[in-house]
């Protein structure tokens, strides 16, 4: 297999876990998409460091991009202060009426995570990372890893009143 095929292969891999965490950041498919699809275009533009795994640096890229977007979006917002009313997503009643309940309150408290809590969890729940994969891809130790996991399940335990 060549060089720029196995790149590629490498790419094709990681998109589906890329994708999903997009999602999680941005709570939004459409959003998702465009992240995702940046992402792959910055790979495929500037590369990838010789001693960076390709999955991990994806992950890395995207949570950079958007952080990025969120704070140009403060600062348009800041800007136009009439932009940012209109801003707002909600999620539609049928998305809501189609879950049971528990699914439901579930989603509704990893929404409310504040976003440090919301993105390690995603990264380890949904993206099957270990804690020292995820650590190493937020560039953060992995006490913190551990603590913030551990919160995010605190939170949104008592958010579902799975401890009434």
């Amino acid at each position: 297999m060549s060089r720029k095929t196995q790149f590629e292969a490498e790419i094709l891999e990681a998109v589906p876990h890329v994708r999903r965490f997009a999602y999680s950041l941005t709570r939004n498919a459409s959003d998702a998409d465009d992240l995702t699809q940046t992402v792959i275009e910055r790979v495929l533009d500037k590369g990838v460091p010789d001693d960076a795994q390709m999955k991990k640096w994806m992950f890395r890229i995207c949570r950079n991009l958007w952080i990025d977007g969120l704070r140009a979006r403060k600062v348009r917002e800041t800007a136009a202060p009439e932009l940012a009313e209109n801003a707002g997503t909600s999620v539609s009643s049928e998305q809501v009426a189609s879950a049971n309940m528990m699914v439901a309150d579930t989603q509704r408290a990893i929404e409310a995570l504040p976003d440090v809590y919301r993105e390690v969890l995603t990264i380890i729940a949904i993206g099957g990372a270990s804690y020292k994969d995820a650590a190493s891809q937020l560039n953060v130790p992995i006490g913190t890893i551990m603590s913030r996991v551990g919160r995010a399940r605190a939170m949104i335990a008592d958010k579902v009143g799975y401890h009434d």
